[in-house]
């Protein structure tokens, strides 16, 4: 079942609004938001549940909440990212929200980790440790954009990929979960509002609880039928100790599961606009930081904390995590840990702002002259009285 270990209890989060295309806050859909704040929420929880110590109970939520959690967050950021290109504009936000984040804070929480927890760490960014995984394998899934989006079986062609990646893929920048979780990622890419929109039906809504039930059964007994291990995509088959044949089955398997899930998860996501979905704009906020909150907790030993009483302690933990996770998001937090999310985007914004005022003040000095000129040669052309 699930174990804590230095990354394989880390999920994709969100992409923050850096997952959004380039629109004006106008054309946001609530639902996005809504479903990419959850979602985030529901990194936090599992990171924290890590934390407790390890229980039947909180062993069969974890394998739940990871068997379509991870997929329906790639679903979403695929089909977020439908309008990327190979454009000078899109290129530059990739490296400023992406890959800027990544060199600076897997420093940052390694740091975080050596010094205040006494962990050692190796490969830095050529291994992505812990959550940072997820924005190595956004940088990659969107290069990937142009080339699935339009491509005619490129799902399949996704699936067949995932498939294989398990007998070769390895460690260096995760891309053994870049190649695992691409179906999920095409599958967004693939979707329309109209495909979507078939979600919204109450049939549909009714039937996803039943998925969600369906799981929650299947996911019981993981270890029955596979192992936690399976659900992160990131382990040679080799390491799995199974055929490759078993192998293969398995992962098919929990790329249909994992859609199932992910289907059933936006079709019960509301689409209204409220509090919550002004938060969905700074899920990256959320993801970034709230590793740093969830290490500090486990360095202090919260896990002892409970006992016994392990109801208690999933309860609190539970709780606590959605709470960490609504401060993060929370415009008055998140407007300022953005900066640091986003330093260059901040400082672009600084020099254009600078330079406005220096427009500005060269335009207004331009005008007073004008002016100036205007009443001298209106006093010139004023007859003078004589006396």
């Amino acid at each position: 079942m699930a174990t804590a270990t230095s990354r394989a209890d880390s999920t994709p989060a969100g992409a923050a609004a850096e997952t959004t295309p380039a629109t004006a806050p106008a054309a946001r859909d609530p639902w996005f938001d809504n479903a990419k704040m959850a979602l985030v929420t529901l990194v936090v929880v599992g990171h924290a549940w890590v934390l407790l110590p390890e229980s039947v109970t909180r062993d069969h939520l974890y394998d739940f909440l990871y068997a379509w959690h991870v997929p329906a967050f790639v679903f979403v950021t695929g089909y977020l990212s439908r309008r990327w290109t190979y454009s000078r504009a899109r290129m530059w936000q990739l490296v400023r929200t992406v890959a800027v984040p990544y060199v600076l804070f897997e420093a940052a929480i390694a740091l975080f980790r050596i010094h205040v927890g006494g962990e050692e760490m190796e490969n830095l960014w050529r291994d992505p440790h812990w959550p940072m995984w997820y924005l190595s394998a956004l940088f990659f899934w969107r290069l990937l954009t142009p080339v699935f989006k339009d491509l005619w079986g490129g799902l399949a062609l996704a699936v067949g990929i995932s498939l294989v990646a398990g007998l070769y893929a390895g460690d260096t920048l995760d891309v053994a979960r870049i190649l695992g979780l691409l179906p999920f990622f095409v599958m967004g890419l693939k979707a329309t509002p109209e495909r979507l929109e078939l979600l919204r039906g109450r049939a549909v809504q009714v039937l996803a609880f039943g998925v969600f039930a369906a799981i929650f059964w299947l996911t019981r007994r993981t270890d029955d039928w596979a192992a936690t291990e399976w659900l992160y995509y990131r382990a040679r088959y080799e390491e799995l100790d199974v055929s490759d044949g078993q192998a293969f089955l398995t992962r098919a398997c929990l790329l249909v599961l994992g859609t199932l899930g992910a289907w059933a998860f936006l079709a019960l996501v509301p689409r209204i606009r409220g509090w919550f979905t002004t938060m969905g704009a700074f899920t990256l906020v959320v993801y970034l930081f709230h590793g740093f909150v969830v290490k500090g907790l486990g360095y202090a030993g919260y896990g002892d904390l409970f006992g016994d009483q392990q109801w208690l302690g999933l309860l609190v933990t539970t709780v606590g995590s959605v709470g960490v996770a609504l401060l993060l998001a929370s415009p008055p937090v998140a407007r300022v840990l953005k900066h640091t999310v986003d330093p260059l985007g901040w400082g672009e914004k600084k020099v254009d702002h600078a330079l406005e005022v220096a427009t500005a003040k060269v335009e207004a000095d331009r005008l007073s002259d004008r002016i100036e000129e205007h009443v001298e040669e209106q006093v010139r052309r004023v007859p003078q009285n004589v006396p």
